[in-house]
């Protein structure tokens, strides 16, 4: 939380009480987290929160580079490089849920760009997200 306390400090912005709780409930969990299941931590913690509250808190989150939302899950994750902007792609298991965050690489990059050069395509956004098997899961089912 130090360093969130510190990029926010940084960037003028205010990490408001709400927010910290929110970013806590996504920092310590390894699996996407939808934002129905946070309204239901705050509320019973005493929060007066009301969903735009909450979806407020992840908006300025993730402005921040703070949390990424998983598109296909319609649920956030932490962002482990919040200092930089950079572009990422989600390996997201599907035995477990466990969600790792890559930064891409410029080959990947380029080569999605000459995919839409090609096809006349004009990229306004992205969300690469993998799917399949951790490592974890894997060793779990050669071993069964």
């Amino acid at each position: 939380m130090a360093q969130a306390d510190a990029l926010c400090a940084a960037r003028g912005v205010r990490l408001t009480p709400v927010r910290r709780r929110v970013l806590e409930l996504i920092w310590r969990s390894h699996a996407p987290v939808g934002a129905y299941a946070m309204l239901d931590v705050l509320r019973l913690e005493g929060f007066n929160a009301q969903p735009p509250t909450v979806y407020r808190a992840l908006e300025f989150l993730s402005e921040q580079g703070l949390i990424h939302r998983l598109e296909s899950r319609n649920a956030f994750i932490g962002c482990p490089s919040p200092d930089h902007p950079h572009q990422a792609l989600y390996l997201i298991c599907t035995h477990c849920g466990t969600v790792e965050e890559q930064e891409d690489s410029p080959a990947l990059t380029e080569a999605l760009t000459a995919l839409a050069e090609k096809t006349g395509f004009r990229i306004m956004g992205r969300t690469l997200e993998l799917t399949g098997l951790c490592r974890g899961c894997q060793a779990a089912q050669s071993a069964a």
